[in-house]
């Protein structure tokens, strides 16, 4: 038995800086904006907003006294509640990963914050210690989850894996850390820049100037100002383009910067139990999840990667990954790896999950079903336009072209996701790939779906096909489907489901 314990008192400093952050718009305004105002509502705003802060500050202090925890051998015990008692207890059997973060704030005083995410939902959803001693955390996790040793004690410092060289190459060559660990992937230079362009950091500074522009505007009026401005540079055509130049560099240099302060440290690891994936070089987050708790992977490909030929594998587990508003999604092993190199790490971290890259395809007949399908989409917006009827360019029946683009347009994208959409049903796995633009691969074994449906409309049973569904554990519960399947592999698909009976191993969540 752990003996009831607070929490970190540095707690209360990190809870008045978050109430200060929030506040800072509300004293922009009160102090600085209506400085010198004698207007009735901007004295009696001021005198609210410190009452309000005093009150805050006095309820941190009190929720800190009144909040506890502690551990026996099975489960977390939690006591909070300042005027109502909340006492909870969760299972460490309950626990399906746990997340780290380590913020600038963290850093400072040398702490960071543990989250230990469980397959519940609501209040019990998570148990969160979001300031604690680093030795204390590892302590925390190592005590989890092995709950069942004995003689494991909180104050004694456990025997971590520590962080070994950088790996050289960077994507095929593996350094072997101590306690067997295994890293096997950390980004270079060339996927900083990557993944700087795919996700158009290279842009962060001209949304930047957008957004302070349109919250100033809410305050003053600079549409004046900013049209004799612009009126002011398009008559310099060479000083327009100057700015432009020199504001695209450094938006460039501030994107490539702002991507590598989040995966410039990224790591992918992983020894015979645990999958762990670290990101962030100020402020850091740990992931690691139990191998045999993963639900399902998804190999996701929108169409820009696609272009550049780059996936993300996400990890689907039962427990959420969220460390608050602001933390990143670390269950995504490197949102920008090379196709190739995904496939293969699939392969290295969960060698019991077989993916195969020769899938069966659609019969043709499930081609023409899905071109032939009604387009809501397309008929609405065909009625819309023969209502108003819009002339463009002097055409007065361009809303027909409009209607023939669009139609073109559904069915060249239908085209592609029946070119897309490939599966393969063995004796334990399920795959199933599909997406027009985008397109997203779901890989499962078969003792980890809890749940399936077969489903069969009046055209699809006219043409022998149907529709399957495949549900796991997640936050939300992930559902994965695909449409206009042929009737016998919907038949096998059920029986193979059925036959999980026989191998199913039960287990506590």
């Amino acid at each position: 038995m752990i003996e009831e314990k607070r929490h970190h008192p540095l707690i209360m400093l990190m809870n008045l800086y978050q109430l200060v952050k929030g506040s800072i718009f509300i004293v922009f305004f009160l102090f600085v904006i209506k400085f010198g105002s004698d207007a009735a509502y901007v004295k009696y705003g001021r005198l609210v907003f410190f009452l309000f802060m005093l009150v805050s500050a006095v309820s941190i202090v009190l929720k800190w006294l009144t909040s506890t925890y502690k551990l026996d051998g099975t489960s977390f015990h939690l006591k909070e509640g300042i005027f109502t008692k909340s006492n909870q207890t969760i299972p460490f059997s309950k626990v399906q990963n746990v997340n780290y973060r380590t913020s600038l704030f963290h850093r400072i005083f040398g702490l960071t914050s543990i989250r230990f995410e469980t397959g519940m939902s609501g209040a019990d959803s998570a148990i969160e210690f979001k300031v604690i001693r680093k030795e204390e955390a590892e302590n925390l996790e190592e005590y989890v989850s092995r709950p069942h040793e004995e003689g494991i004690s909180l104050a004694d410092p456990v025997d971590t894996p520590q962080a070994g060289p950088e790996a050289v190459s960077e994507q095929t060559v593996q350094s072997v850390l101590p306690a067997g660990r295994i890293v096997h992937f950390t980004p270079g230079k060339k996927d900083i820049l990557k993944a700087s362009f795919t996700s158009f950091s290279f842009l962060v500074l001209f949304s930047a100037i957008l957004s302070i522009y349109f919250k100033i505007d809410e305050v003053f009026d600079l549409d004046e100002q900013a049209q004799g401005l612009f009126a002011a540079l398009m008559g310099s055509g060479l000083l327009l383009a100057g700015i432009l130049i020199l504001l695209l560099l450094v938006s460039t240099g501030i994107g490539v910067a702002r991507t590598y302060l989040k995966y410039g440290k990224y790591e992918i690891s992983s020894d015979q139990e645990r999958i762990y994936i670290v990101q962030g070089v100020l402020d850091e987050s740990r992931f690691s999840i139990l191998k045999e708790r993963v639900q399902a992977i998804e190999v996701k490909q929108p169409p820009i990667k696609r272009l550049l030929g780059l996936a993300e594998v996400k990890l689907t587990s039962a427990g959420g990954v969220s460390l608050g508003e602001d933390s990143p999604e670390i269950s995504t092993l490197y949102p920008f790896l090379p196709v190739k190199r995904a496939y293969e790490m699939i392969s290295e971290i969960l060698p019991q999950y077989e993916v195969t890259r020769e899938m069966k395809r659609l019969p043709g007949k499930s081609f023409w079903i899905r071109l032939l399908k009604p387009s809501w989409v397309w008929i609405l917006a065909t009625a819309g336009l023969a209502w108003f009827k819009p002339e463009i360019l002097d055409t007065e029946r361009a809303w027909l072209f409009i209607s023939a683009g669009l139609l073109i347009i559904i069915g060249l994208l239908r085209a592609l996701d029946y070119w897309n959409t490939r599966y393969t049903l063995n004796s334990q796995f399920i795959q199933m790939k599909s997406g027009s633009l985008s397109t997203s691969l779901f890989i499962s074994k078969r003792e980890k779906v809890i749940e399936i449906s077969v489903t069969s409309n009046l055209f699809q049973k006219w043409l022998g096909l149907a529709s399957i569904e495949t549900v796991n554990r997640a936050k939300p519960v992930l559902h994965s489907s695909l449409d206009d399947v042929p009737k016998e592999m919907a038949a096998d698909f059920y029986e193979w489901y059925v036959g999980r009976g026989t191998e199913i191993r039960y287990q506590e969540y």
